[in-house]
């Protein structure tokens, strides 16, 4: 490679400094260092980077290309510089952060927020995943840390999962729905011969989850709680819902509550993550979301924000 980092720090110095001499002041070296390192490149590139016409030596338009770019370059190096000093230290060049489907993302901005201004060039990816989908994301390491995940944890390696809360379901119908003129408490069997409404579980290597569903009930598969509420509301199915999610629709008379008698109406979620592989930044959001009571938050902002 013709140009080198010392090149183009020289070629940077004598433009910022507006001759060789002092250039070569600035970085402490000979002028004629520098006047050689200059002529061998132009040879080695077959290009003119100063006129020598005038008095002073002034960068010819393919040697200001030269220079804009090149400091694009050397402050990407010393960008870099610092992220491995950093990663030595035990900060993450990227940490991704999963998170589960009835978390939502306003309950993250002022930790994102906060974690920017400790300045650190670790670079934050946020998804989300559903159901099993986030023990699976962090199975097959999609993510290094998921918030929110719902069920028991699976024999995932170096596993660390702690409490968050619980989510209350309920199961709801649209007034008009055959279900909601059943008298009393409704039975498994009874709720399986309708169909009912799902989000479609993320998980890619571990087995798909489902909450509430029989063996052979027709169901209906969405991809978000937003799309399994409206299709409720709306008549197509029928299922369970989070109570925080339902209460509204509930309070309008746009949902009906229903009974199911052996119908799972908790559901326990986890702050986790590998212990294997646990860098600084990791833990910095470990320690902010390890509360037993981020559920109860997520619930609430769900209420809010719809």
């Amino acid at each position: 490679m013709k140009l080198s980092f010392d090149v183009l720090q020289v070629l940077d110095a004598i433009d910022r400094t507006g001759t060789f001499a002092s250039a070569a002041e600035t970085l402490h070296k000979v002028p004629s260092s520098l006047t050689y390192l200059v002529q061998k490149l132009e040879l080695d590139l077959g290009v003119k980077l100063f006129d020598r016409s005038g008095r002073r030596a002034t960068l010819t338009h393919a040697g200001r290309v030269v220079v804009e770019e090149g400091r694009r370059l050397l402050e990407a190096a010393d960008d870099l510089e610092r992220k491995a000093k950093r990663i030595q230290h035990g900060w993450e060049a990227d940490l991704h952060i999963a998170v589960d489907e009835i978390i939502p993302f306003q309950l993250l901005w002022d930790h994102v927020s906060a974690f920017y201004k400790l300045n650190l060039d670790t670079r934050l990816h946020l998804s989300k995943e559903v159901l099993g989908g986030s023990w699976d994301a962090l199975l097959t390491r999609r993510a290094d840390l998921i918030v929110g995940a719902a069920g028991e944890p699976p024999p995932i390696p170096h596993l660390v999962a702690k409490p968050i809360g619980s989510l209350r379901h309920v199961f709801v119908v649209a007034p008009d729905h055959p279900l909601a003129s059943i008298p009393g408490p409704l039975t498994l069997d009874i709720v399986a011969r309708y169909r009912a409404v799902a989000i479609g579980d993320t998980s890619r290597k571990l087995a798909p989850r489902s909450i509430a569903l029989a063996a052979n009930q027709e169901v209906l598969i969405v991809p978000t709680l937003e799309a399994k509420l409206d299709a409720q509301i709306k008549g197509l199915a029928a299922g369970t819902i989070p109570e925080c999610l339902a209460a509204g629709p509930l309070s309008q008379g746009e949902l009906v509550k229903k009974e199911v008698r052996g119908m799972r109406d908790v559901t326990h979620c986890y702050l986790a993550w590998r212990d294997d592989e646990t860098g600084k930044a990791l833990r910095w959001w470990a320690d902010q979301l390890d509360r037993p009571d981020l559920i109860d938050e997520a619930a609430q902002q769900r209420m809010m924000y719809g």
